[in-house]
């Protein structure tokens, strides 16, 4: 599903341009057009450990990482879709988180990936809740959901620990070679969610 606006009415709001997570000074900063080199140097340095998960890491030739970043300024404008760079303390970039309007109007969708040097060290999780407590602070936005794969065990993780309720599954069609076809479906709500 093509990313639209999830806020009922026509009514635009945006989250912060940056984000500090709880992990060693690590921080979301909105992506710009003018990382795309240092976004195409961690794609192609992790090619194995994308491509089983991340249909895009299929090609990794840099005009589609140009187009990602022109259609993340543009969704940013339109208020449809809100991706950020997952930096540490240095600027480095370790990954990539965001929210999507596709799910309908008062949800967004919530996806990130994180280098292979830097799994298992909570940055999805905190990347997560920053963006949950992000999207569920804008007006009209009652519901932020994550999908994963259902053979996906390190993105399921991710929901599990913020205490996102799960709420069924999808079946859909594998893009990527590790994919089963199954989406998980979690959920948390405004009013329910405490970032903790």
């Amino acid at each position: 599903m093509d990313a639209s606006s999830p806020f009922p009415g026509g009514e635009v709001a945006r989250p912060p341009e940056q984000l500090p997570l709880d992990v060693d000074g690590a921080a979301l900063t909105r992506w710009r057009v003018d990382d795309l080199g240092a976004l195409h140097a961690v794609v192609l340095a992790n090619l194995d450990h994308l491509r089983p998960w991340m249909p895009w890491a299929r090609d990794p030739a840099i005009a589609g990482q140009a187009q990602f970043l022109e259609r993340c300024a543009s969704g940013w404008l339109a208020g449809s879709e809100f991706e950020y760079a997952l930096r540490l303390k240095d600027g480095a970039i370790a990954g990539s988180a965001g929210l999507m309007g596709r799910i309908g109007v008062g949800a967004l969708e919530l996806g990130y990936w994180v280098v292979a040097a830097h799994t298992r060290r909570g940055l999805a999780t905190s990347a997560s809740r920053a963006l949950t407590s992000a999207a569920l602070s804008l007006p009209g936005i009652d519901r932020v959901e994550i999908r994963h794969d259902r053979e996906n065990r390190a993105s399921e993780g991710v929901p599990r620990a913020l205490g996102f309720a799960r709420i069924g599954e999808i079946e859909s069609t594998p893009e990527a070679p590790s994919e089963s076809g199954t989406l998980v479906c979690w959920e948390a709500r405004r009013g329910a969610w405490q970032p903790g």
